[in-house]
């Protein structure tokens, strides 16, 4: 009798998902609820509808008079329309999807979203490409560094562009699930508060869409500028912008600890404000920026997720 009632449980559930699935997927959302729903997934997600090229615009008029020679100009490339392309293939494996949403929504009420993302294998990021690594970085193929630090980093799949730069690739990540993925390539993985004590320094941090999702970014900031090598060592750091910062506790969101305002209604009005104030107050001085699609692998309902982001690429200060 149970095993009857699990059955059909789970067929219902499937059956649902299904004409969710057609109700998202079509060209025209007729339920009024349905349409609501739609619009604030597409503002919190931005997904395909909007066109490629307006992921790189920046209104360079509107940044302040010291950034704006600091902007570096970025563009659809080739290794980000492969991701673009694996994602929508993904996305197109209907029983997987449904496996993954089946699991989503049985562990989402005690497990974080990261967490089950690391054990299902599923939700890559891609902030750059290599070749976009390396002209923030003004650096060619060939250059080669000592110590990457990637904190936060996920599943490593941005780690990855990093890290054939440098001999020693160092990570860290509260996810359980998502450390096992960086120890299967490899990387040396470092408690959240363990990488300022190793007694050494890094050539490179970056810090990439972690700022708005930590409890004290400013003393995170801190940390990292006494981490760096003197003198070369550099910061690279990815912010979604507008600024929203939350932080996720066990599958709840959870305003930070630590304030950091960021003034400015437009994208380039925050990037500025970043720049002049935010950064300098920590003790860094803005070398690069540039604006770059935050993509995220999708699901059954969408091919893929993008958020603005802008990279900056940071030296201290003396």
């Amino acid at each position: 009798m149970k095993t009857a009632v699990f059955v059909a449980w789970v067929v219902c559930y499937v059956s649902a998902l299904l004409v969710v699935r057609r109700m998202w997927t079509g060209k025209y959302v007729r339920s009024p609820l349905a349409r609501a729903l739609f619009v604030s997934m597409v503002n919190e997600g931005e997904t395909a509808g909007l066109e490629t090229q307006e992921w790189y615009r920046c209104c360079s008029d509107m940044l302040g008079e010291d950034v704006q020679p600091l902007f570096i100009q970025s563009h659809l490339d080739t290794d980000t329309r492969a991701f673009l392309r694996r994602s929508e293939e993904k996305s197109g494996w209907l029983f997987t999807q449904l496996y993954h949403s089946f699991v989503s929504t049985v562990l989402s009420p005690i497990v974080s979203r990261t967490s089950i993302n690391g054990f299902l294998g599923r939700g890559s990021m891609f902030v750059f490409s290599a070749d976009q690594f390396r002209r923030l970085l003004r650096i060619n193929p060939d250059w080669k560094g000592h110590r990457l630090l990637d904190l936060g980093a996920g599943d490593g799949g941005v780690t990855d562009v990093m890290g054939g730069h440098f001999s020693e690739v160092y990570a860290t990540e509260v996810s359980t699930p998502m450390k096992w993925q960086l120890q299967k390539k490899n990387y040396k993985v470092l408690g959240v508060d363990e990488w300022q004590e190793t007694g050494f320094q890094y050539d490179l941090i970056s810090c990439l869409n972690l700022l708005d999702r930590c409890d004290q970014p400013l003393a995170l900031l801190g940390d990292i500028r006494r981490a760096l090598v003197p003198g070369s060592g550099r910061l690279i750091l990815a912010a979604v912008l507008p600024f929203q910062p939350y932080v996720e506790v066990g599958g709840k969101w959870e305003r930070p600890k630590e304030h950091l305002k960021v003034k400015g209604k437009t994208w380039e009005e925050q990037v500025t404000n970043l720049s002049n104030q935010v950064f300098q107050e920590v003790g860094f001085e803005v070398e690069a920026v540039t604006r770059l699609p935050y993509l995220c692998e999708g699901d059954m309902y969408n091919d893929y997720y993008v958020l603005d982001d802008a990279v900056f690429v940071l030296k201290p200060r003396d």
